[in-house]
């Protein structure tokens, strides 16, 4: 038996439509017939009509399922079709910049929209970039070049393991811990300065690494910064999404053990960890860790004040800051 046509199947659906707007065979076939047709804006209008009405019916027949279960695929197909031709007219128009790429994936559904949202202080006005890129620092390169020589030094204290201690302090008895990472050395950190304050112990186990971070405008803060430590993390564990305190510094990453199967979510983006290589990022977006390998991951982190800050801003930061811990009367909720 002959199949009718597409324009034949279309042609009685709209009939039965004009009868009855909500019937939902009806739309479906509509639907895929306009598909066919390749006609998907329209197709894609009478699936999602066709799928509400059928969310009022808690029972569709086995035929009403068929059709819906072929008419599933016509977002996707009509998402698919507006890529490619979104891509052939950016690439007539010019070389397609990441943020252009990034913007398509947002207006197609593969990226959500991330923004700073730090937990403790937000400075309106700075710009929303996740991962800054090394050459806009005149002091990276520079800085990198010591990669091996703190190297050197991390090795000592990796040899001492009480030198390193849970990332996140063990939570009280009775406090949830959905990341299961509180009082875990999975995620573990050696710290030579932890928010302004120093580790005398460490500072001396590492006057190399030390004198490289002095060049550096690291971000300092009263109670608060900077934060310079090993940050390890072992085989298979993960850190899971999360927010940092402030936007108005950066963190850094100094990869010094990076096997394979690391890397670091800042937002949408993925980069992996390569040793020597700085990782320089904005911590307020969401972000997440993880080292799918079989050996251990560190990276020397420590955090600089943002560029886009004026000296005169950063000094005002950190009155406003010393005002709050002058009226609270009492060290800061804070962390690395």
């Amino acid at each position: 038996m002959t199949q009718p046509s597409a324009a034949a199947v279309l042609a009685a659906a709209e009939a039965a439509l004009r009868t009855n707007p909500s019937d939902p065979r009806a739309l479906l076939n509509k639907a895929l017939a306009l598909a066919q047709l390749k006609r998907l804006g329209e197709a894609a209008a009478a699936y999602q009509t066709a799928t509400r009405e059928l969310a009022r019916r808690p029972d569709p027949s086995s035929e009403l399922r068929s059709l819906l279960e072929r008419a599933r695929a016509i977002p996707a197909a009509l998402a698919k079709a507006f890529e490619v031709a979104a891509l052939e007219r950016i690439a007539a128009a010019g070389p397609l910049s990441a943020r252009i790429r990034e913007a398509l994936d947002i207006q197609l559904g593969k990226s959500k929209i991330y923004v700073q949202e730090p937990l403790k202080f937000y400075f309106p006005g700075l710009p929303q970039i996740a991962f800054y890129e090394r050459e806009a620092f005149p002091w990276a390169r520079s800085f990198e070049a010591c990669a091996p020589t703190i190297r050197r030094e991390l090795e000592g204290v990796l040899a001492k393991p009480e030198a390193f201690a849970p990332y996140i302090d063990a939570a009280p008895d009775g406090v949830s811990d959905p990341s299961g990472l509180s009082g875990n050395m999975n995620w573990s950190a050696c710290f030579l300065y932890k928010n302004g304050a120093p580790n005398p112990a460490m500072l001396a186990a590492c006057p190399e690494t030390m004198a490289a971070l002095q060049l550096l405008p690291l971000a300092s803060m009263p109670n608060r910064g900077p934060s310079i430590l090993f940050s390890a993390l072992k085989p298979g564990a993960a850190i899971p999404p999360h927010f940092g305190f402030v936007n108005t510094r950066l963190i850094c990453h100094l990869p010094l053990l990076a096997p394979d199967g690391c890397a670091l979510r800042v937002g949408s983006h993925i980069r992996p960890w390569r040793e020597g290589e700085l990782l320089i990022f904005d911590d307020s977006f969401e972000h997440e860790a993880w080292n799918r390998s079989d050996k251990l991951r560190v990276v020397l982190l420590f955090d600089v004040w943002r560029p886009e800050l004026t000296e005169a801003e950063r000094n005002q930061v950190n009155a406003l800051f010393a005002a709050v811990d002058e009226v609270s009367g009492a060290p800061p909720a804070w962390g690395a």
